[in-house]
């Protein structure tokens, strides 16, 4: 496949961690299918957000959905450009070869918190929801000394391979590749938290058009198979 010199100028996007994997598989399947080369940085989706909010150059972003309505609200994204990507679960990790706690049940979710050393989380919407549940079980004062939050950008697998934290808790798309850890599973169906992420143009792009083409590819059927390779479900 031939393409002009403005096809082959990069479409640059911006994007929280937990569709960092997601967003290379389908950007190497956008760049053999069209020819168009992209290319896309993963942080911590508040830094994210921020940047984007800021006025960055960059032509789409995915966060969470929420994320980008707040982007919306401040102008930050190309109106009626958002598109629901894909949806993922919270899941459960430990460390490789550790004793897998009975996550099976809510009750049994909150005896394996009571009953760890330590507990992470992160910042993203994942850690939000572990918080709102700490509180509802009335154990957030108690837990508070063995509570870790990753710093933005650093996946909780990372703390629970190294021995910072016995328990982690993140979006089930960050824990899958992690080394030296074992995930336990998904949390039970009456504490799961299923988050869409979302795609928008960005307001600073310069190649609006070619982004949302890219867009509409990441939301089309023939991204579903990598959705589910990556821990999560199309929206």
């Amino acid at each position: 496949m031939t393409t002009s010199p403005a096809d082959a100028e990069q479409v640059t996007g911006i994007s929280s961690m937990a569709t960092r994997h997601l967003l290379a598989e389908l950007s190497d399947a956008y760049e053999r299918k069209s020819g168009q080369r992209v290319a896309v940085v993963s942080v911590g989706g508040v830094d994210a957000a921020r940047r984007v909010q800021g006025g960055e150059a960059f032509d789409f972003v995915v966060l969470a959905a929420d994320a980008i309505e707040q982007l919306a609200a401040t102008g930050s994204i190309v109106a009626g450009s958002r598109i629901d990507l894909a949806r993922s679960g919270v899941a459960v990790a430990v460390a490789a070869g550790a004793r897998r706690p009975d996550i099976a049940n809510e009750q049994a979710v909150r005896d394996a918190v009571l009953a760890a050393r330590c507990i992470g989380y992160s910042t993203g919407p994942s850690g939000t929801h572990l918080v709102r549940l700490f509180g509802r079980w009335g154990v957030a004062a108690t837990i508070a000394p063995r509570v870790v939050q990753a710093p933005p950008g650093t996946p909780v697998a990372t703390l629970v391979a190294r021995g910072d934290v016995e328990l982690g808790f993140q979006q089930l798309s960050e824990l899958i590749h992690q080394p030296d850890i074992d995930v336990v599973g998904p949390l039970p169906p009456e504490i799961q938290l299923n988050t869409v992420f979302s795609g928008a143009v960005c307001s600073a792009s310069r190649r609006r058009e070619a982004a949302m083409a890219l867009l509409s590819f990441l939301a089309s059927p023939a991204a579903d198979p990598a959705k589910r390779r990556q821990g999560m479900e199309p929206a």
